[in-house]
Parts: C-alpha cells; sequence; structure tokens
C-alpha cells in the first residue's frame, strides 16, 4: 500500500532539507524526504575529492533560518558543509521524515485524484505536493571520448571519488579544468608519479581569500546575532555588486580581469605556459575560480599541462589530435554536471502523460524557476533560470521556498487541491528572461559553457540581481495560475506576463 503524505521532497540537499526544515518551522509535519543515498548532503556529500571546499564564503553559504555561528574559516572545507546538512537533521528532528536509500524511479500526477504517485527503488508513495530538490549538480558528465570503454585502467568522476584507488605512484590523467578539478588537482599532484592535466578552455583564477575565522569572531557570531547578520549582509552585498559587471556592464569586469592577469603572472614564472593560462573570453563568461595552490601546481616537475584536444583513449594511454600518446593508468574526469538535461526530467510525468523532459526538449524553461505548464503541484528548487555566476545560491533556495510555503498556505486557506501555471503566462515569463540575457556577460562573452545548452540558450542562470528574484518569489501569487478547488471547480485566473 502507497505511503501517502501530504508533501513529497527528492533530494536531501541544501534544497530538500531546507524545505523540510521551513516545513516544520510553520507547524507541518506531513512530509517525507526521499533520499537515494544513505545519507543527506546532496552535492556535499557526492563531492568529497581531496581539496573540495565552497567558494562562497561560510556566513553566506548557509541557511539564514538555520545559522551556524561557528564555521572554522571564511571558505568551509566539504567536511564542514556536510556535517551543517547533517546537522539540520538532529537540530530539527527530521530523521522521522527522512526516507534514505529511495531512488526516485517515477513521479506520475494522477489528475483525477489530484495528487502524486511517486515510485522509489523502495517503495511507493502518494502526496498532494511534489518537490523536487535534487539540483543542477547531482548527475556527473562523462564526456564521449572514442575507446573509453577499452581502457585498461581506472577510471572515475570527481563527484564519485575512488578513495579505495591509491593514487601514490601512479600515471594519472586528469580531464577538465573547473572548478572541482582546480581544488583536487594540487593535492592529487603531490601524491602521483606523474599528473597530465589535459586542459580545453582556460578558467579566469583569481585569488582566494581564505583564513580562520577567530575564537573571538565566533564569540560575537554565537553571542551576539547581529554581528553575524552584518558580517552576511556586508558578504551579499560585496557579492551582488558582480551583477552589475555581468549583467548589465560587462566592461565594469575589466578590473577583475586585471587582478586574474596579476595573479597568474605571479605564480607562473614561465612565460609559455602563462600564455596557454590565459583565456582568451571576457572573464564571467564562464564560471570566475578562485584559487591560491592551482597555478603552482601545474608548475611542478611531475606536472604537465596539455592543450591539445583529445583524439581518443587508448587502453594504457591518453591520445591527442597531434598523435602524441600520453601514458596513463588512471584518469579522472573533473568535467562537470549534467546541467541542462537533468535526468530528474525523465522520471517525471505530468498531467497529459508527457515527461517533464519532452516538455523541455527544446530547452528548459519554468515559471519564477520553480513551477511548470502541464505539472500541478510540482514545486521546483533550483529550476531553469535561477543559478548564479556572481552570489550564494542559498539566497534562491531561500527565496523559492518562501514562494513554496505561500503557495501552499494559500491551498489550504481556499480550498485548493491543485495549482498549475498558465502556458502562455510562463512563455511570457521566459522570453522576457532570454531578452535580459541576450547582452549578458555570459551571452556575449565569446565562450562556451556549461550555462548554454545544445541549442545555445541560457537556460540555467538569473541574468539580474538576486534581490529582484527575490521580489517575484516573496509570494506565491495566483494570478498566472490555474487553480482546482475541491469541488473540482476550475477556474483560469488571469495570465500574468512579468518581466524579470
Amino acid at each position: 500500500m502507497d505511503e501517502h503524505h501530504d508533501v513529497l521532497i527528492v533530494g536531501a540537499g541544501f534544497s530538500g532539507l531546507g524545505a523540510a526544515v521551513r516545513l516544520r518551522q510553520a507547524g507541518r509535519h506531513d512530509f517525507v524526504v526521499l533520499e537515494r543515498a544513505d545519507d543527506v548532503g546532496g552535492t556535499w556529500r557526492d563531492n568529497d575529492y581531496p581539496g573540495a571546499a565552497c567558494d562562497v564564503p561560510s556566513h553566506l553559504y548557509s541557511l539564514s533560518f538555520a545559522p551556524n555561528p561557528r564555521w572554522s574559516r571564511s571558505f568551509s572545507p566539504q567536511p564542514e558543509i556536510q556535517q551543517y546538512l547533517q546537522g539540520l537533521v538532529t537540530r530539527y528532528d527530521l530523521a522521522p521524515h527522512l526516507r534514505l536509500g529511495h531512488e526516485l524511479v517515477e513521479a506520475r500526477w494522477d489528475e483525477a485524484a489530484a495528487r502524486w504517485h511517486v515510485r522509489t527503488g523502495r517503495g511507493s508513495f502518494t502526496g498532494r505536493v511534489l518537490v523536487i530538490g535534487t539540483g543542477p549538480l547531482s548527475a556527473p558528465k562523462l564526456p564521449a571520448i572514442d575507446g573509453l570503454a577499452d581502457f585498461a585502467g581506472t577510471t572515475f568522476h570527481s563527484a564519485r571519488w575512488r578513495h579505495d584507488h591509491d593514487l601514490a605512484g601512479r600515471r594519472v590523467a586528469v580531464i577538465g579544468t573547473g572548478a572541482s578539478a582546480i581544488q583536487f588537482v594540487p593535492r592529487i599532484a603531490e601524491e602521483v608519479e606523474h599528473l597530465t592535466v589535459f586542459q580545453r578552455t582556460p578558467p579566469w583564477i583569481i585569488p582566494r581569500n581564505d583564513r580562520p575565522i577567530s575564537a573571538l569572531e565566533h564569540w560575537l557570531y554565537e553571542h551576539l546575532p547581529p554581528t553575524r547578520l552584518a558580517a552576511r549582509a556586508g558578504i551579499y552585498t560585496a557579492r551582488e555588486t558582480l551583477a552589475v559587471g555581468m549583467t548589465l556592464r560587462p566592461r565594469l569586469l575589466d578590473a577583475v580581469a586585471a587582478m586574474a592577469r596579476g595573479h597568474l603572472q605571479r605564480q607562473v614564472a614561465d612565460p609559455a605556459l602563462r600564455e596557454r593560462l590565459l583565456p582568451d573570453y571576457r572573464i564571467g563568461c564562464k564560471r570566475i575560480l578562485l584559487s591560491n595552490d592551482f597555478y603552482p601546481a601545474l608548475a611542478r616537475d611531475n606536472v604537465e599541462l596539455v592543450t591539445e584536444g583529445i583524439e581518443r583513449i587508448e587502453p594504457h594511454a591518453v591520445r591527442t589530435a597531434d598523435g602524441v600518446d600520453h601514458p596513463v593508468d588512471t584518469i579522472v574526469f573533473g568535467t562537470g554536471f549534467e546541467a541542462t538535461r537533468p535526468p530528474v526530467a525523465d522520471a517525471v510525468t505530468g498531467r497529459d502523460g508527457a515527461r517533464l523532459a519532452d516538455a523541455w526538449a527544446d530547452g528548459m524553461t519554468a515559471y519564477r524557476g520553480t513551477t511548470v505548464a502541464g505539472f500541478p503541484n510540482l514545486f521546483l528548487l533550483i529550476g531553469p533560470n535561477t543559478g548564479l555566476g556572481h552570489n550564494s545560491m542559498i539566497y534562491i533556495i531561500e527565496s523559492q521556498l518562501n514562494y513554496l510555503m505561500t503557495a501552499l498556505s494559500k491551498m489550504d486557506e481556499h480550498g485548493i487541491v491543485a495549482v498549475e501555471v498558465d502556458a502562455g503566462a510562463q512563455h511570457a515569463y521566459n522570453e522576457g528572461l532570454q531578452r535580459r540575457l541576450d547582452g549578458t556577460v555570459w551571452n556575449t562573452g565569446g565562450c562556451a559553457s556549461w550555462y548554454l545548452d545544445a541549442n545555445g540558450r541560457n537556460t540555467t542562470l538569473w541574468p539580474s540581481f538576486t534581490w529582484r528574484f527575490r521580489q517575484l518569489t516573496r509570494r506565491f501569487d495566483p494570478r498566472g495560475y490555474h487553480l482546482r478547488t475541491a469541488q473540482e471547480v476550475t477556474s483560469a485566473c488571469p495570465p500574468q506576463t512579468p518581466v524579470p
């Protein structure tokens, strides 16, 4: 027999646990969190590679309604963030609501009953509302390279790190130089016999101003909360100013580019290596990275940077387009995630029997990044065009949680059993988004990035200040939605066509 709850949450990372905490704080206890793994944490559970850490300051990378005054450093390492997320379970008594080891197999909307039927690998559930909190960084992306299946050594993605595979004394290839690679490359370079780093496009890198948080600061943040709030507000404001350059005046980022060039100049003495590490696209087009040790790692005697394209994988080597075989016995992929084609979309079926993946065949879209036409009572956390290139995703998550919680209250208050965004309202909203994205650095900066889908459309990033997104999602507005009451009466409210 199916287990029924009012709200079903998929994913136990920041989004899913944040939703669970908000529900508990609102006195709502009829919900479950379905998590595929045997522990909570999401991306911070999975990405436990050597050197994993956050590139958003700690005080901004935690839930405002579940503060942590005792971060050890200004940029938190992965184990500490994972401990914070695990601590939420104890702090807010979430354990009874967790269903660990329950990987989503299928979620299907039942129009007649106005409820979701969810099947997992270990049981089935029904619920009035379905919240998808799996996030865009949950499915590792592997490149399609000829010969990979015949490689005789060991391969793994950085988000599935093989801690049982000792790298000491090995010849290792790292494919990719993104946010994960620049953190683990310096760590493994110290233990491997030889490290070959394959770079397709160099990233812009600026100094990582990390430091321990002092005992005095810990005391102030714990006993005088306004000091912690002031620190959080200061960090938020400073990072928010980057949105001006990224979304309105890309040339304002030239000062950041000068900082990055100076960082490269100071850390890499070899002019030939420096030239290969200097990007030829506008800073901000791809994610700006923070590191103090990646460049020095590339200058080690046992490390080689290869910028030729990879032609194929041989059983014991990586062959590049110039015909050179680079002998390796281990390949580590730092190649990112399926951000524009999330696998969870294949498992979700809406009102007319269409999968979410079908609705997104031409690119992901949602209304205010949260609801999708044809999928009643479905709320996405970190949905399409909610990603950021300049500030903390926690702020976006909390904004969407406001939207979710006020929607639940509206449904209860008016006896609404189903809410579904109007297709016209969703289309108009996304046309406005794309117009705003046209002039941003992500669309005009001259690079190929994971922000863009296969059609070259930016379906991942929010094109403005984060406080504007907070305004749009501060509360659920029924205009632009079709509502169905318990009396089976359908009312179509006038579509809303906001421009973000």
